[in-house]
């Protein structure tokens, strides 16, 4: 491969020459006093000599251009398709104006107007182009993909009508957390989300970067996130591409999706507390998962009953901790004597707090003789006999 690699570039330098021995050497044989030499000064004698000339000059050259072309490949090889597409676009429009402005240079009679500045020109604009091709990709692609996805329609007088939705966004970004906590698997599942998930490549990098950590935890926490990606990408119930742009000048993960949900017009996916409150600070549209889920849980009123197993003491004395199927905390007053068994209990009250939602209840047997009166001549149920009054006696 790398004897191949010289053997094109030697072959270029060839190319070079015939072309360079073409052009040139007339120039120079007429400054020698030898251009009405017909054996030195013809086509022949040209196209030969300069193809000599750059062939012993590339053997000289050779290394340190194939070092160039090593560089520019793993240059190449490191960017997006993005990049590269609009790095040619670039490219090819600076060459175009190039050439337009240089057929008022090729009219001239002087070397330099007719040759070198052309050259220059087609080196500075075609650089030019590349440049702005590729430092832009971002504003590019949005612009591209706002002209080929909005659908727009026309009125009457000829005015173009948006009939996208300004509460519709196409993409649902995933941040690295949101892939750790693997539910938005089990939500994409259910079809609630629509649209076009959307990962971008330095969420994938730091997810990578967690997968790789010395810390047991933290990698296990990293493939698992990986794990939901690759399962995301196989199953396709949900389509979804790779953002392969990056915001060099944004050192934070959050601040790049955030600056990436502006450019895009979408919404972050996420369960983070922090990204949720500073992405509303900002004026982007958060989906976090954790409101979605305390919003599910089921509703509770004191005075309604359920059934709970107790499962352990509770902080304060006599109580027991249930849990619901959801997960929501139970405290049983005087459930600590209940420990294992399953209980019929009468809620309280409900408290709200940062970890979650928090039930307090009593066993319904304890309130029922508040509630409920017992029947006539019926004795109340776990009710202990009644005393003899000692003064009713001794009158009697």
């Amino acid at each position: 491969m790398k004897m191949t690699k010289r053997l094109v570039i030697q072959l270029l330098f060839v190319i070079a020459g015939i072309g360079a021995g073409f052009r040139f050497l007339p120039v120079f044989w007429g400054l020698v006093g030898l251009s009405g030499n017909g054996l030195i000064n013809n086509f022949l004698t040209n196209i030969v000599f300069g193809a000599i000339i750059l062939y012993l000059l590339s053997f000289l050259l050779v290394g340190y251009i194939e070092k160039l072309v090593n560089r520019a490949e793993k240059y190449l090889a490191k960017q997006s398709p993005i990049y590269l597409l609009f790095g040619s676009l670039g490219t090819i429009v600076g060459l175009v104006f190039a050439i337009l402005i240089s057929t008022i240079f090729f009219q001239t009679p002087m070397f330099l107007t007719n040759t070198l500045i052309p050259v220059v020109l087609m080196l500075l604009l075609g650089y030019l182009g590349f440049r702005l091709g590729t430092t832009r990709t971002d504003e590019w692609r949005r612009l591209f993909s706002l002209s080929f996805r909005r659908n727009k329609r026309t009125n009457e007088s000829g005015e173009i009508i948006d009939e996208s939705e300004p509460n519709y966004h196409h993409y649902k970004i995933l941040d690295t957390n949101i892939l750790i906590d693997g539910r938005i698997y089990d939500i994409i599942k259910t079809g609630f989300l629509e649209g076009t998930l959307l990962v971008p490549n330095f969420v994938l990098q730091e997810l990578q970067y967690i997968a790789d950590s010395s810390d047991s935890i933290k990698r296990v926490r990293g493939r698992r996130g990986l794990d939901i990606l690759n399962k995301l990408q196989n199953e396709k119930i949900m389509p979804i591409e790779m953002y392969e742009g990056d915001f060099k000048d944004i050192p934070e993960v959050d601040d790049k999706l955030i600056e990436l949900a502006k450019q895009m017009q979408a919404v972050v996916v996420t369960n983070d507390y922090n990204l949720n409150k500073v992405s509303q600070f900002q004026n982007v549209q958060i989906m976090n998962i954790n409101a979605l889920a305390k919003s599910l849980k089921p509703r509770v009123i004191p005075g309604e009953q359920l059934n709970v197993m107790v499962v352990k003491n509770g902080t304060e004395r006599q109580q027991g901790v249930a849990y619901l199927d959801d997960g929501t905390m139970v405290v049983v007053e005087d459930g600590r004597y209940y420990i294992n068994e399953h209980l019929d209990v009468t809620v309280t009250s409900a408290l709200q707090t940062d970890a979650g939602r928090m039930i307090f209840a009593k066993p319904t047997h304890s309130t029922r003789g508040l509630n409920e009166k017992p029947s006539s001549g019926a004795p109340k149920p776990n009710s202990a006999p009644s005393k003899p009054n000692k003064k009713n006696s001794r009158k009697s």
